[in-house]
């Protein structure tokens, strides 16, 4: 059997025995594993050209580095194809930007998990989801880059629940968090497209995010009314700070908003614009944080962006917004970022397609 930098491990030839003994290496996420024999971890690392010693990420607290050959080795056990590699190892490759904050997203009692959302046409050519059901179970490809990404962080980076991962209750997006982008219909640019990305190029966007938060509206037919939902859920006192957000809108409300003629960024604008809370409600549940406070601790000063009112995010363009999901249906969502702050900046990189 193939493990962890390298190292080869004998066990029966039997495959409820290397799935026991999995297990009992610590390598699970709870649920049975793959296990990584040797021809299948070759097969997945023949998706990228480079050597498998390659680094494609550090974790900077523990010192550990993330090799390819444990990329795949992981990749495997979570029961990914070969041609899922290259958006696990983009992902991860986003993830070591500095901005993302590795080591506190995947620590801190917040209970982020890191979201992936997959651009471009690299989507389809593995048969990932962007429609019915998109954040559920069922599709090997959204299911599998998903885990592979926890496995990555517990196997390799060492972030075990309740030992280094001191999340408070956690979130289902631990097991899994992985999504495409729906271009099928979508009357906005890609965000591949919006990121700057080469014609043909697909990207995989990484965001830590808290819990999956759905936004119900079957009766609102204005983009007013459709993303004041949206707006609502966004400035609940529950998860309200200065941090980014992802908002997905179901194609029954994105067709309620483009059919209106807005673009994204108008969208952005207005979702800014509406998500806030005044400073004195915010003071009243105790959650304002004043800008002196925030540099006694160093963790950045911002100002507000309007006198008076705490804004969910800096910026408009600290939302993104984009289409996912079935046809029928008036239920988006909105995901929060990790941290009180702006502790966890999201990142995206271009995915390397096998050649």
């Amino acid at each position: 059997m193939s493990a962890m930098a390298f190292r080869t491990h004998e066990v029966p030839d039997d495959l409820l025995a290397a799935i026991d003994y999995c297990y009992d290496q610590g390598w699970t996420d709870g649920l049975p594993v793959v296990p990584p024999v040797v021809d299948r971890v070759k097969a997945m690392l023949g998706a990228d050209s480079r050597p498998p010693d390659t680094v494609i990420a550090k974790h900077p607290a523990t010192g550990l580095d993330l090799s390819l050959h444990a990329a795949a080795v992981n990749a495997v056990m979570a029961g990914c194809l070969p041609e899922y590699f290259p958006v696990v190892v983009s992902a991860f490759e986003a993830m070591d930007k500095p901005d993302f904050n590795f080591h506190g997203s995947t620590a801190s009692t917040g209970g982020s998990a890191p979201l992936l959302i997959v651009s471009g046409p690299y989507a389809d050519a593995i048969n990932m989801n962007a429609d019915v059901n998109l954040f559920g179970p069922g599709n090997r490809a959204n299911s599998t880059i998903g885990r592979a990404t926890r496995l990555i962080l517990r196997n390799v980076f060492q972030m075990l629940p309740g030992i280094s991962d001191k999340s408070t209750q956690g979130n289902p997006g631990k097991y899994s968090f992985c999504i495409a982008e729906r271009a099928r219909g979508n009357p906005w640019p890609l965000l591949c497209e919006v990121q700057g990305y080469a014609k043909g190029t697909s990207s995989v966007t990484a965001y830590a995010g808290g819990g999956f938060c759905n936004v119900e509206n079957h009766g609102g037919n204005t983009p007013e009314q459709v993303l004041g939902s949206v707006a609502d859920a966004m400035a609940n006192y529950g998860c309200i700070t200065l941090g980014q957000a992802v908002v997905i809108l179901a194609p029954e409300h994105m067709q309620i908003v483009a059919e209106a003629g807005w673009t994204r960024e108008q969208a952005q604008a207005f979702l800014f614009s509406q998500a806030k809370r005044s400073v004195e409600g915010m003071k009243g549940v105790g959650k304002y944080r004043d800008r002196e406070y925030d540099t006694q601790h160093g963790e950045g000063a911002h100002a507000l962006a309007e006198t008076g009112f705490v804004h969910r995010g800096l910026t408009p363009e600290d939302i993104l917004i984009t289409m996912g999901g079935g046809d029928a249906g008036g239920h988006s969502c909105f995901i929060p970022s990790w941290s009180r702050g702006r502790g966890s900046i999201m990142q995206h990189g271009a995915i390397r397609a096998p050649q």
